[in-house]
């Protein structure tokens, strides 16, 4: 599975080694002179951020600027205990506040409609990023063997209208990005916000990084994979003891709090990347799943039931999708969401939301044809993409389509 590099991980072990502008920052356990110390040489202000698997931290107001170590204490421990949906801070610790005349945004990932690793830059980076419009993103694929060099980056900045003077250096910055994007096998890395000083410096102030956790690159790199403290829902708890009865069949979730999107998702990498791709665009998903693995029927069937009995009542939508499969075979895994589709509606009644569904890979078609009946035999409106749709637009469209839909009361009601 996906592991979240978080900005503190970034900070402590891979901003220096790849030279990669940063703030100054302090731990959890600094003692209160170096504390005042630091805010005096930092001007007078700092960051109080939280440890935590999740985004959006400012928005939750877990995010403070201090200006005294009293203060900065207190916020602290208050940030070492703060919980932002179902997850918990590990710790805390102190940043560097950056004044900032321009928020840039940078992000990393490989993009399955270029089959290639792609850098989005936005000048209007900061928390509100998913508001940006389009007109104001520019995206590039990149060689994964040629990478991205500064003339590439310079070019996009020029497109977005970037201060000449600024240009250079945000350039060969990005290329620093690349280096370690690629040096530590990240599948997404994102810094948000790049932060402008008055005097034309720049720092990366935020950073978000995706891995596999099997991945030898990161693990050569020795950073510490820390635990998290996270309070699962009965979904994840009993989802967790689904997973752990079976060695055949992945059944793995972790609860995002969404409200309108159930994604049924398969394979690692890719599930994590649809998820990204529904929130860019407003899905707003349930939970992150991965049910890959080559599940047999009952294991596929006991997965969907939960799943099912858990979200759907209050799911817009419900978005089947994942990758070319090579061993996991589609007939069985598609054939047992059906049978488990049929028994919910035979429980609860009727199921009125749109099902997407996007798919490929051995006995694809008769997994298609088991699905479609069981949607048309319950009424249940469908689009089926086949593998030759990349994932982020089969997700996109999803998304929009559940951002458009009104809906009273869940379930498309």
């Amino acid at each position: 599975m996906s592991v979240q590099v978080t900005e503190l991980s970034f900070l402590d072990h891979l901003a220096k080694k790849y030279g990669l502008p940063v703030p100054e920052h302090l731990g959890a356990n600094a003692s209160r002179a170096e504390i005042r110390d630091a805010i005096q040489r930092w001007g007078g202000k700092a960051v109080v951020k939280p440890d935590i698997l999740s985004g959006k931290r400012g928005k939750a107001g877990t995010v403070t600027i201090v200006e005294d170590a009293m203060e900065a204490a207190r916020a602290l421990r208050g940030a070492a205990t703060a919980q932002v949906g179902d997850h918990g801070a590990r710790t805390a610790y102190l940043v560097q506040y950056i004044p900032a005349e321009m928020e840039v945004y940078t992000a990393i990932m490989y993009d399955s409609r270029l089959l290639a690793p792609s850098l989005t830059i936005s000048l209007k980076g900061g928390m509100d990023i998913e508001a940006v419009d389009e007109a104001d993103k520019r995206t590039i694929g990149l060689d994964v063997f040629k990478g991205l060099d500064a003339y590439q980056a310079s070019a996009m900045l020029e497109e977005l209208n970037c201060p000449k003077s600024l240009n250079s250096l945000l350039s060969r910055t990005f290329v620093s990005f690349w280096d370690l994007f690629i040096a530590t096998g990240m599948w997404l890395a994102e810094i948000n916000p790049w932060r402008i000083t008055p005097d034309g410096k720049v720092y990366a102030c935020d950073f978000k990084g995706m891995v596999d956790e099997t991945n030898y690159r990161y693990s050569e790199e020795n950073v510490p994979v820390p635990e998290y403290p996270a309070e699962r829902s009965d979904f994840e708890e009993e989802m967790a003891e689904w997973n752990a009865a079976s060695h055949r069949g992945q059944a793995y979730v972790a609860d995002l709090g969404g409200r309108k999107i159930l994604p049924m998702l398969f394979g690692g990498g890719a599930s994590t990347i649809i998820v990204e791709t529904l929130g860019e665009y407003g899905g707003d998903p349930m939970f992150l799943s991965d049910f890959g693995g080559n599940p047999p029927y009952e294991r596929m069937l006991g997965t969907a039931r939960r799943c099912f009995e858990h979200n759907l009542a209050d799911a817009s939508l419900l978005l089947i999708l994942g990758g070319k499969a090579n061993n996991t075979r589609i007939d069985e895994t598609f054939q047992a969401i059906a049978d488990a589709l049929r028994e919910y509606v035979e429980r609860h009644g009727p199921v009125n939301i749109p099902v997407i569904v996007g798919r490929g890979g051995p006995r694809m078609v008769l997994g298609f044809l088991a699905l479609r009946k069981a949607l048309e035999d319950l009424k249940i409106p469908y689009l089926i993409f086949g593998p030759d749709t990349p994932l982020t637009l089969v997700a996109e469209h999803a998304a929009r389509l559940a951002n458009g839909l009104q809906t009273v009361g869940g379930n498309g009601q």
